[in-house]
């Protein structure tokens, strides 16, 4: 990772479907930033999937890892399957794949914030005194588990029959350190008033590894964070907790599997995945961190280049992005209160409008946020 001493360097990888879409407007709001906030910022851009095999004829060339890392930070936006493109050799989409880049650069804590916004309590399915006034994040294993787990993959058995095989492992070094980082963050989060507890959510009653990652949370805690409130949570019990009662929760910290389905669960709190952003961080090394910034919606190919795609998660990434890396709170707040102005004033993207009611384009939507920050 370089740059200048004075200057931060942020590369866009647009990625796939509407990847160029809600990024196009983020790079909008980063260049705002710069020029009207004067922060000390460089955006650069890639192409990254599918768009980079067609511009280059790799998913990976050299020069876009160059650029990966030269980076401070990366602002992604999605990439398609590259199991439809069966033309990309099985190598060659392994190496230009989105959990290569999450391993390669160790961003094992992935956090996800699910706020419930004033203007879109409306927008969730869930009853308004259920959602008002949630504010949790997700801790999500990012670099181990299932996702990665040898040995993977299909074989067929000499009757005929296919075997698929995907394996859960965990090392306790990879459970000690997501738990520290959960920890830490509730502590972070107790003095910006919030409760500063912890639930972590494991299958430990059918899963040895589940049963593992219970009792090393458990030990971290008692060894160093006997200040910090914790709390077990099986999986299952968890998403039906998400759904009854999800004030109780302040910091939930799980797998790389559970994160990613718990996560999606929750965002029906705001109303829309197009509402979610995410970060995903390295432990602190002597040159900062690696971070990657990204909506966690998908490329939602149904939609790609219909101009009508919701641009906020992407946009909330990038306040991610000043408060983790810029180490910039306050722009970091300037930004998602301009984002809660937009909504209070009504401004909807399809995914989050009454059906058969007005709604903003992309481009549009962006407009409103940029127009928010200059009344700011």
């Amino acid at each position: 990772m370089t740059s200048s001493a004075n200057t931060y360097r942020l590369l866009i990888l647009p990625g796939d479907g509407i990847g160029p879409e809600v990024m196009g407007e983020v790079g909008r709001v980063a260049a705002w930033f710069r020029d009207k906030r004067h922060l000390p910022i460089e955006l650069r851009q890639r192409h990254f999937g599918l768009a980079s095999w067609q511009a280059y004829g790799s998913l990976m060339p050299d020069e876009t890892w160059a650029e990966i890392e030269a980076a401070h930070a990366i602002l992604f936006g999605a990439m398609d399957s590259l199991d439809q493109a069966t033309k990309i050799p099985p190598g060659e989409r392994r190496k230009g794949s989105l959990l290569r880049l999450r391993k390669s650069l160790d961003t094992f804590a992935n956090l996800r914030p699910i706020r419930a916004i004033p203007g879109l309590l409306d927008a969730s399915t869930l009853k308004r005194e259920v959602v008002e006034g949630v504010d949790l994040v997700f801790v999500r294993e990012l670099t181990g588990g299932v996702y990665f787990g040898e040995p993977r993959g299909v074989e067929t058995l000499p009757d005929g029959r296919e075997r698929g095989v995907n394996t859960h492992v965990y090392t306790s070094d990879e459970v000690e350190r997501v738990a520290r980082f959960a920890f830490d963050l509730a502590r972070r989060r107790r003095a910006e008033g919030k409760p500063g507890r912890v639930h972590s959510v494991d299958k430990g009653n059918v899963m040895e590894a589940g049963a593992m990652w219970r009792r090393i949370v458990q030990r971290v805690h008692d060894a160093e964070y006997g200040d910090v409130e914790l709390h077990h949570m099986l999986a299952d019990n968890c998403a039906m907790q998400l759904i009854r009662w999800p004030k109780q929760f302040d910091v939930i910290v799980t797998d790389n599997l559970f994160g990613d389905l718990l996560s999606d669960c929750g965002a029906m709190i705001t109303g829309s995945l197009g509402m979610l952003p995410s970060a995903s961080l390295s432990a602190r090394g002597s040159h900062g961190r690696r971070a990657l910034y990204e909506p966690i919606h998908g490329s939602a190919p149904d939609i790609a280049g219909k101009g009508v795609a919701n641009p906020l998660a992407a946009i909330l990434s990038f306040a991610m992005c000043l408060r983790e890396t810029l180490e910039l709170p306050a722009e970091a707040e300037r930004l998602e209160r301009a984002v809660d102005v937009v909504l209070g004033d009504g401004a909807r993207t399809a995914d989050l409008a009454v059906r058969g009611a007005a709604s903003l384009s992309t481009i549009a939507m962006g407009d409103a946020v940029l127009n928010a920050l200059g009344r700011a």
